[in-house]
């Protein structure tokens, strides 16, 4: 199959450091090739892929000091998109809704995985606007905003099987991964690890737009002798961070759509202790890969419960759930339904 991928610009793919969404297009792009596509993957130039890689730009976006108008680029990569899209069997975007009208006027099927919250006031009359254009779910509690889109599926995130190396020790802190914002609470996670006097390590980068959250909010909390702030870290430092965690802490407050860290400490073997919301329940198997709590005093406890949980069991529900080679294959199978559709159409038409 000639499948294309198209991918944001701000991140590389794989990312440098964080970055969510470009992680795991390079997974699956990866795991696309090596299943025997033909894959083109659109994408900033310093990505780094076995697949052919077309960029308009020659870094990621958010790296590059030069770099002012994000929407310059991402429009640019479109035409390239279109010029190419004759060359495909399938377009599969990963850019949220500045290709819509593109998507709409295209005459090869595509496909839009959409890997953000869905319950913003603006998304509701654009999405109804272009409500026959095919949609992936990354959870299904990701489309409650939007059950009348035209979903496809629910294909969950997957890793590489070898990308982290278990590790079936319990350690001896607790660890927060990912991004310092309100919505992910990093003030909660010191108060648990507080409150259950367990050091935290905190390997997290902070966006220009939570600064001024991580002055005022938390950077008097990293003062406390529990509390360690790393900062940002790469794919090449997570395995050891949270494979030597006793548990990671994920006490969000928000919908969150899917939660690739949940699944990275998972490959580690490290159990989860994680708020309910959004795509907790989906993800986690409770008291199996770790404990779904219901606020502050109940992850507390599971604190002192995780120590005796089987991290060995924790590494098999990784490898039973999510992979990249299973998330290839779920893609594969909408690739291959909406291809078929789009034939029965023609051939109707006819």
């Amino acid at each position: 199959m000639r499948i294309a991928q198209v991918s944001p610009l701000f991140e590389s793919v794989p990312p440098k450091l964080y970055g969510g969404t470009e992680r795991v297009v390079s997974y699956l792009t990866e795991e696309l090739v090596r299943l025997g596509h033909e894959v083109t993957l659109f994408a900033s130039g310093d990505s780094t892929t076995r697949a052919r890689l077309k960029s308009p730009v020659k870094k990621a976006l958010r790296l590059d000091r030069d770099a002012k108008d994000p929407i310059a680029p991402h429009v640019l990569m479109l035409e390239e998109v279109l010029k190419e899209e004759k060359f495909f069997d399938i377009v599969h975007f990963h850019i949220d809704l500045i290709h819509l009208p593109l998507a709409r006027r295209m005459t090869t099927p595509n496909v839009t995985t959409l890997h953000g919250r869905l319950d913003l006031p603006e998304l509701g009359p654009l999405y109804r606007e272009f409500k026959e254009i095919p949609v992936v779910s990354i959870s299904n509690d990701q489309r409650r905003p939007l059950p009348w889109a035209n979903w496809q599926r629910t294909v969950y995130h997957g890793l590489p099987e070898d990308l982290y190396r278990p590790y079936y020790k319990p350690g001896e802190y607790l660890a927060f991964l990912g991004r310092i914002s309100p919505e992910k609470r990093p003030d909660l996670a010191i108060e648990i690890a507080k409150r259950a006097g367990v050091p935290i390590k905190i390997a997290a980068k902070v966006d220009k737009a939570d600064e001024a959250y991580f002055e005022q909010k938390i950077r008097p909390l990293l003062s406390h002798p529990l509390v360690e702030f790393v900062g940002e870290i790469g794919d090449s430092e997570k395995n050891e961070f949270l494979g030597r965690a006793l548990a990671l802490l994920f006490p969000i407050d928000w919908p969150e759509p899917f939660g690739l860290v949940m699944i990275e400490a998972m490959a580690c073997g490290t159990p989860v202790i994680a708020f309910r919301r959004g795509s907790v329940p989906e993800v986690m198997t409770d008291g199996v890969t770790g404990f779904i709590c219901s606020g502050i005093e109940d992850a507390v406890d599971a604190v002192d419960k995780v120590s005796s949980m089987d991290r060995q069991g924790v590494r098999r529900v990784f490898l039973e759930r999510f992979t990249a080679r299973k998330m290839a294959l779920d893609y594969v199978e909408c690739y291959m339904d909406l291809i078929m559709g789009r034939e029965r159409r023609l051939r109707l038409a006819a």
